[in-house]
């Protein structure tokens, strides 16, 4: 539960500038699917140490994702 709540604080930290609403349904998405995006922040944080910078390294692992993303996102 308080694990939950931090995690929830720094989710809401990090969408900062995105509509309250939207934060939610990010945050839902998250706390509903924690492997998944465990394993997509492993997968970005590889990239980006191996050289690639941080937005494209984003982007392609999200489109490896994407199938999994658009299930999750219904």
């Amino acid at each position: 539960m308080f694990k939950d709540f931090l995690i929830r604080k720094m989710l809401k930290q990090q969408l900062k500038g995105v509509p309250e609403s939207e934060q939610e349904k990010m945050i839902s998405l998250i706390m509903n699917n924690p492997e998944l995006f465990k394993q997509i922040a492993e997968e970005v944080q590889a990239k980006v140490k191996s050289g690639q910078d941080q937005m494209s390294a984003v982007m392609e692992v999200m489109k490896l994702h994407k199938e999994e993303l658009e299930k999750i996102a219904k």
